[in-house]
């Protein structure tokens, strides 16, 4: 028998530490990551995450889920749904600056996060994988938070930009995903955040790579520094700045809408009254000619009893107007246009439900894409400014914009704004 060379027996078992690569500390030699600058990435995020899921789930409610299976994309949310509420049509701006803050702050986001991510790489690959059943839990939830964070904003940056190339539903994954990652998100910040800001106290200064106190992060065979950590933060809040310069101007719309170099382009529709932005043309959902031209019919039912208007009956209703923007769930919107038509109570009221009109299903002449009908509240149809619009700007809508008729709300989602309306159904059970 050979005897065992003591050199071999050293490095054969479980003492002889990580294998060769990223598990091994030196592996890392950055000398910028340490407990400081991961806290300062955390504590942006703790703050911009947060404000980030809250105007999240107030874009959730707005859509009113609770009113109609039309009007949700994530059945069976469950418990989920506790916070909803009745979404307002005051101040009309509303639904305009929560989802632009959602979607521009979540752009601004991506530099901070993909620098916390860098600066905490090595506890990913920490030695052993797992050293307890606390210590498994906790590389669970750092699993779920990664991936979490990765799925939201890519499927958030994919749905700003309309690359609709999701397997499945954009809002189920996007909402789902949401509640799976603040999950995680939640236990992460109850973890660490005492950690955090203790590091934030110690200052930029790096403590000894074997302390407690680096937390894993300070690298034991540092390389020379091309930049200071300070430098680095830096950086990071120029990129953010620069992806705000080229992102809220979709929000902002008007002239500033030129910096807008990241939001999606080409959706102007020419000049004029109605050139002003859509996300979807009478061709792309299948409307034909036949559908908006003479043999249109506007079909108004509620209380037992059905009118059918031609485009002329209803021009020469009663017309009022409403200053009101569009803004979509994608971040974008316009600036307030100049709308005219009949009131959604006038309409009410025609078939008797004048005195306080109920909710209403708006159905559409549209043959593809999602929302062709949706489900208004009724405090939505009482407000004055709520109109089934046939002019914009003084001129009538034009095709992509709805023609012959479309609703407008103050508040409301751009895609609860239905174009190319043909029936309102007020008060039956959907």
């Amino acid at each position: 028998m050979n005897p065992v060379n003591p050199m071999d027996a050293k490095h054969s078992g479980p003492a002889a530490g990580p294998p060769r690569g990223p598990s091994r500390p030196e592996f890392w030699r950055s000398p910028l990551r340490g407990p400081w600058l991961t806290a300062v990435f955390g504590i942006v995020l703790l703050f911009g995450i947060t404000v980030v899921f809250v105007t999240g789930l107030l874009s959730y409610a707005a859509y009113e889920p609770d009113l109609a299976a039309v009007n949700d994309q994530t059945p069976g949310k469950g418990w989920l749904g506790f916070y909803l509420f009745s979404w307002p049509t005051s101040p009309y701006w509303l639904y305009r600056v929560t989802q632009g803050v959602h979607v521009t702050l979540g752009v601004v986001l991506v530099p901070v996060l993909l620098a916390k991510l860098w600066s905490v790489i090595p506890k990913l690959f920490a030695w052993p994988p797992v050293r307890s059943a606390a210590q498994a839990a906790e590389r669970i939830s750092l699993l779920l938070l990664v991936g979490g964070a990765g799925f939201e904003f890519a499927t958030g940056i994919l749905n700003t930009q309309l690359h609709y190339i999701f397997p499945g539903s954009f809002y189920t994954l996007h909402f789902y995903g949401a509640w799976v990652f603040i999950g995680a998100f939640a236990v992460h910040v109850a973890l660490r955040l005492g950690r955090a800001v203790r590091a934030l106290r110690a200052g930029p200064r790096q403590p000894d790579p074997d302390s407690e106190e680096a937390a894993g992060l300070v690298s034991p065979r540092p390389a020379a520094p091309t930049i200071s950590r300070r430098g680095a933060l830096g950086m990071v809040g120029l990129g953010s700045l620069a992806l705000l310069a080229v992102t809220a101007g979709q929000s902002v719309g008007g002239w500033f809408r030129r910096t807008a170099l990241l939001a999606p382009h080409g959706q102007e529709p020419g000049s004029g009254p109605n050139g002003f932005q859509i996300n979807k043309t009478a061709a792309s959902v299948g409307i034909r000619p036949s559908d908006i031209g003479p043999a249109w019919r506007l079909t108004v039912r509620g209380g037992g009893r059905q009118i059918d208007l031609t485009h002329a009956q209803l021009l020469a209703l009663p017309q009022h107007e409403a200053l009101l923007p569009i803004a979509c769930v994608e971040g974008w919107s316009t600036a307030d246009q100049h709308w005219s038509g009949v009131r959604l109570a006038d309409l009410a009221a025609l078939v008797g439900l004048g005195t306080h009109p109920p909710q209403v299903l708006v159905q559409s002449v549209q043959r593809g894409g999602s929302f062709s009908s949706v489900v208004l509240s009724a405090g939505q149809v009482r407000d004055a400014r709520s109109l089934l619009a046939v002019r914009v700007n003084g001129a009538l809508l034009s095709p992509d914009h709805g023609h012959p008729a479309r609703v407008i709300v103050p508040g409301a989602p751009g895609v609860h704004n239905t174009k190319w309306v043909t029936r309102l159904t007020f008060g039956e059970p959907v």
